[in-house]
């Protein structure tokens, strides 16, 4: 397995170079080093050995250097490149769920937390949503895990499909989804929530010459002055969670609405920040 933290500095920046320099400049400048290097190590072996002439051994060496340093530089290359790649394809898994494909919970916490202080340094609407499947254990024993997860896939979607491109969204748990909604207002987030809630009982699966459906119940918790840590803003929403199954499941329940806090500093005119979501937006 590729790990980055293994991997060389000096082999990231020399990847980074060749990024920025384009295939064929980096293949030239590769195979250039490569040559010199080749002449320098055949000088320093005839000095030390002391025998032959230099200028025959300068001259074979440098032929068979031209010669094949342009392959060694493309495999080299080709090898960085590659590198590169799994560098990537690793940080992008780092943060994302392998079966919904929505970001992880520990990912969704780092980004959430930096949104919820913004939000109360300039006591800015915010809201979280806490989503979960009903009675996916009797589907799972019914239908099996393989619909379960293809079912959960589905919710994942669904709920995507009814954010906005700034709202944040994971997979909080087996069963369940996480959201926050930033710049949004607690009638915004009802709307969103109910939004949710609707389209995915109104979804079917086709599973096995057959459907497949599922409800969701969402607990809402807006920002408010006691919402002193992140994790206080979810234990509201789990509260409100569990009131929304306590009633039946398939229902949206908020926790009380607080007065936001105080901002620390006005909010800058020129901040040209996103405006709060109102019902139906």
């Amino acid at each position: 397995m590729f790990d980055p933290a293994a991997e060389p500095r000096w082999m990231r920046r020399c990847t980074a170079l060749a990024l920025r320099l384009g295939f064929l400049p980096a293949l030239a400048g590769l195979s250039v080093v490569l040559v010199l290097g080749v002449l320098g190590l055949t000088q320093a072996a005839v000095l030390m050995i002391g025998q032959g002439p230099r200028p025959v051994a300068l001259l074979v060496a440098g032929a068979m250097a031209l010669v094949l340093s342009p392959f060694l530089a493309a495999w080299l290359l080709r090898l960085m490149f590659q590198l590169d790649a799994a560098r990537q394809r690793h940080s992008v898994n780092a943060t994302k769920d392998d079966l919904t494909g929505a970001h992880n919970r520990r990912h969704f916490m780092q980004v959430a937390e930096r949104e919820w202080a913004r939000c109360r340094r300039y006591a800015e609407d915010g809201a979280m949503l806490l989503i979960d499947a009903d009675q996916f254990k009797s589907l799972k024993g019914s239908h099996g895990g393989a619909c379960c997860d293809a079912l959960l896939r589905d919710l994942t979607r669904l709920v995507t499909q009814s954010l906005r491109q700034p709202d944040l969204l994971a997979r909080f748990g087996p069963e369940s989804l996480i959201v926050y909604l930033p710049n949004t207002d607690p009638m915004g987030a009802l709307d969103v929530a109910e939004r949710v809630r609707e389209r995915i009982a109104g979804h079917t699966l086709r599973w096995q010459n057959g459907g497949v459906s599922s409800t969701v119940s969402i607990g809402v918790a807006s920002v408010g002055a006691t919402h002193v840590t992140l994790d206080a803003l979810v234990q509201d929403s789990l509260s409100a969670l569990q009131s929304a199954k306590d009633a039946g499941r398939n229902c949206v329940r908020a926790a009380p609405i607080q007065p936001r806090a105080t901002p620390a500093r006005p909010p800058s005119a020129a901040s040209g920040g996103p405006r709060a979501r109102r019902p139906g937006s």
